[in-house]
């Protein structure tokens, strides 16, 4: 059932708000301790919010259930963006996303499992306390990353949901691919970052992820647009997402990216999408390839020096004083510090504090910072160039299946960062991009997994992803 059916019984009173809530978190838990989603279940606050909604049913998302990645505030619960660093952080406050959706009469029904401060493209980083979420499709697998434990309940569930994740480099179109699932990651600026709890300043989205791309685009209609708390929030009118769905494609001109065809692609992924490409040729779209060298070859370096720089910075205030861990005050400040960060926080953490420290210490600011910080520009002006001829680019959303943990364990560092070839460019440049499920394929030991195709458009355009997700979705 599709959220805006579900949405109209609740406010016919066919389904009773209160009793559907109360089964919708019996559900989470049984999921829960299979498949690891939660990092918190908000059992009694979700009652309560769907009592509201009983008295006045009148919001857009009357009694649907939200899922809430671990990064992003909501007040009195648990968030801590998966690091024991935060355990026991209870924000005063709600980002602004869950104060919209509240407001709107949606039900925050808990806080989902990610790579520890979104550190990662497996969620196999969670933080020390946290468990690995699991594939839906196959508990051997990973979900993607870093909003897995999102990507894994929307696809999970039987009951009409969205959960709310969070995107740096690719982590909501990630683990959307690898679960199967609608993952739309909008305009820098589209959707307010207020209580969101950072990984880098300048790449830090938020957006929603579903079954269905009605869904998504309502819940679109209702957390984007400005908000005076946060500076970077774009003052720009909210589309009517929900009116693009199901709208004639004829006409719209497509990019194919050469680049995301490259060695080490999986054959059944192109396979997938060179099929669906001739659906949409024959639906009228006019389809051409492109190249976008300069986003592809040097997207995976510039988005590491510029994320890891940002992180170093944004995690510098988790040292056990104002709030999260403490430890005895003893010895020096420095020793303070030193020691509740080394006991708290993850290795991949530490890692990518370590890089972005470096990367911005006197003497290799201009050969490091400063350089990916031109190159960024570069990546902007392709895609610019690019979408004054095309109305959408289309490539893998990620190169390969989901795999399994045994596998992640033997890649390297430099190739874990590699699941993010294709995710990053449009991160950078502040693109709007969603990945959509277009089938299965099995792979090599003949399981049957999801395919994602990415599509990218231009700032602000993210009637054109609805538009054309709803085509490949038919």
């Amino acid at each position: 059932m599709k959220a805006e059916d579900f949405i109209t019984q609740i406010k016919n009173g066919k389904i009773d708000v209160v009793e559907h809530t109360k089964k919708v978190i019996e559900e989470c838990k049984k999921i829960n301790k299979e498949y690891n989603y939660f990092n918190v279940i908000c059992e009694k606050e979700a009652i309560e919010q769907a009592k509201k909604v009983k008295k006045d049913p009148s919001g857009k998302l009357a009694g649907l259930p939200v899922s809430v990645k671990d990064c992003i505030c909501v007040k009195g619960v648990d968030s801590t963006a998966g690091s024991r660093i935060l355990k026991g952080y209870k924000p005063t406050f709600d980002a602004t996303v869950i104060e919209r959706v509240k407001k709107e009469g949606g039900i925050i029904i808990g806080k989902t499992s990610q790579d520890e401060f979104g550190f990662g493209g497996f969620s196999v980083n969670v933080g020390i306390d946290y468990k690995i979420p699991l594939n839906p499709f196959d508990k051997k697998r990973a979900c993607g990353g870093s909003s897995g434990g999102s990507g894994g309940i929307t696809q999970k569930v039987d009951f009409p949901h969205v959960s709310l994740g969070e995107s740096t480099g690719g982590s909501i179109v990630n683990p959307a691919s690898f679960c199967g699932v609608i993952g739309l990651c909008p305009t820098y600026g589209r959707v307010s970052r207020h209580g969101l709890l950072d990984y880098g300043n300048s790449l830090d989205k938020i957006g929603p992820m579903a079954k269905n791309i009605e869904d998504v685009a309502l819940v679109m209609e209702v957390i984007a647009g400005k908000d005076e708390n946060e500076s970077t929030c774009l003052d720009e009118p909210v589309d009517d997402y929900s009116k693009q769905a199901n709208i004639d494609i004829s006409g719209m001109k497509i990019g194919i990216i050469k680049e995301g065809f490259r060695k080490g692609t999986d054959k059944e992924i192109e396979k997938k999408i060179k099929e669906k490409t001739k659906e949409l040729e024959k639906a009228g779209a006019e389809v051409d390839e492109i190249s976008l060298k300069t986003s592809i070859d040097y997207g995976l370096p510039t988005y590491y020096m510029i994320g890891t720089s940002e992180a170093s910075t944004n995690l510098a205030r988790y040292c056990g004083m104002r709030y999260g861990k403490h430890e005895k005050l003893e010895g020096s400040f420095n020793d303070y510090f030193k020691k509740v960060r080394s006991r708290n926080l993850g290795k991949e953490v530490k890692r990518r504090i370590m890089l972005g420290t470096f990367a911005r210490m006197a003497g290799y600011r201009d050969a490091y910072y400063l350089k990916a910080a031109k190159i960024r520009t570069k990546i902007i002006e392709e895609y610019k160039k690019a979408f004054k001829k095309y109305d959408i680019l289309i490539c893998p959303t990620v190169p390969i299946l989901p795999p399994n943990f045994d596998d992640i364990k033997k890649l390297s560092v430099v190739q874990n960062y590699m699941i993010d070839v294709l995710t990053v460019g449009p991160n950078l440049a502040g693109l709007p991009h969603m990945n959509v499920p277009i089938g299965f394929e099995k792979d090599g030991a003949g399981v049957e997994l999801p395919v994602g195709m990415m599509l990218i458009a231009d700032h602000l355009d993210e009637n054109s992803l609805i538009r054309l997700g709803s085509a490949l979705l038919k």
